[in-house]
């Protein structure tokens, strides 16, 4: 058991080293201030993220240097039509023994069995490749043969889809993409930005990514932000927001019985308060704010709520709903608190 002062101190040290995993990543990567804090956000809530985003928007390269700074192994597998379930997870293996010529199976472990997985373009490969992977994610584990194969710890999935191209792609089910903590819109760079990349990239300076945290570190830290504790008002909040997308709900406002085909389902509650916790330690807090809760609706909303088509024919999307839904939910603390209590 840990004292409330060894938590605290243990938020500082976290908050320090976020400071520290930016400004290495700095060395590699302009711009995507949001993109770096809600995948670090995740990393510490022990959640997967999908970034959608055009290519070459550096993406698989934020990955890559992630895993370099928090000294975690990395792969990557490319998504293809073609991909087989055990391309992902391994394979059982007819091997001999060089001595006594006995033949038997042995597992060949498969690219899932490290700590960051970059799953690039995750919706061009079929359902079933799909859901060995998203298995894996929620289960930590492989079966094959009949024997279980524990993944690495930490394991985190980092998914990508490209927006653009539809044609010969797999779209993840509702449920499918229910797994994932954060859906991160990757946009593009500011016309700064843009220069400073062209400036970067084209130069002949290798830059040396240094490591901040390692594997066992990150591995407290997430038990750090568990640990965090948070105020009933703070909950209150995210069980309003969370149940207001649901449109079978007699106090749904009238907006969302209106547009919404779908509302989000109870994990995305559990998922605002751990995103919460892991924001609030990032910033050297021990405490939940409304405002965490808040700053996280959108990447933890936006891929688990389903406008219908009078809101699509209006052009309305997730995003906007949502945007509307956090003006439309009272955040006063001191109203929550009264409901709270």
């Amino acid at each position: 058991m840990t004292n409330e002062s060894e938590d605290i101190q243990a938020v500082e040290r976290l908050g320090e080293a976020r400071d520290k995993i930016v400004t290495e990543l700095r060395k590699t990567i302009v711009g995507m201030d949001e993109v770096i804090d809600e995948m670090m956000i995740a990393i510490f809530a022990r959640g997967h993220c999908l970034l959608v985003g055009v290519p070459g928007l550096a993406k698989t390269l934020l990955v890559s240097s992630l895993a370099e700074t928090m000294s975690l192994g990395f792969k990557r597998i490319q998504f293809t039509p073609d991909l087989m379930p055990s391309d992902i997870t391994g394979t059982e293996l007819l091997q001999e023994d060089p001595e006594t010529h006995q033949r038997s199976f042995k597992f060949q472990k498969g690219p899932v069995f490290t700590n960051l997985l970059l799953a690039d373009e995750i919706n061009r490969t079929p359902p079933k490749t799909q859901a060995a992977l998203l298995e894996a994610m929620q289960e930590k584990r492989v079966s094959s043969g009949g024997e279980e194969y524990k993944l690495d710890a930490p394991f985190f999935v980092l998914a990508t889809q490209n927006p653009i191209e539809q044609e010969g792609t797999y779209p993840l089910p509702e449920a499918q993409l229910d797994r994932f903590l954060f859906n991160i819109m990757v946009k593009y760079p500011s016309h700064q930005e843009e220069l400073d990349i062209m400036k970067s990239v084209t130069s002949d300076v290798e830059p040396i990514v240094n490591k901040v945290v390692d594997g066992p570190a990150i591995l407290e830290f997430q038990h750090v932000v568990r640990r965090i504790p948070v105020a009933d008002h703070v909950f209150e909040y995210a069980a309003r927001l969370v149940r207001a997308t649901r449109p079978d709900q007699a106090d749904a406002p009238a907006f969302v019985r209106k547009l919404m085909a779908w509302g989000a389902g109870p994990r995305a509650s559990l998922n605002l308060i751990l995103a919460g916790k892991a924001r609030a330690a990032l910033r050297g807090r021990c405490h939940v704010a409304v405002e965490d809760i808040q700053a996280l609706a959108l990447p933890i909303l936006r891929h688990r709520i389903i406008p219908n088509f009078a809101a699509r024919s209006e052009g309305m999307t997730s995003d906007t709903l949502i945007a509307k839904l956090l003006q439309e939910i009272p955040s006063d603390e001191n109203l929550l608190r009264k409901k709270a209590g």
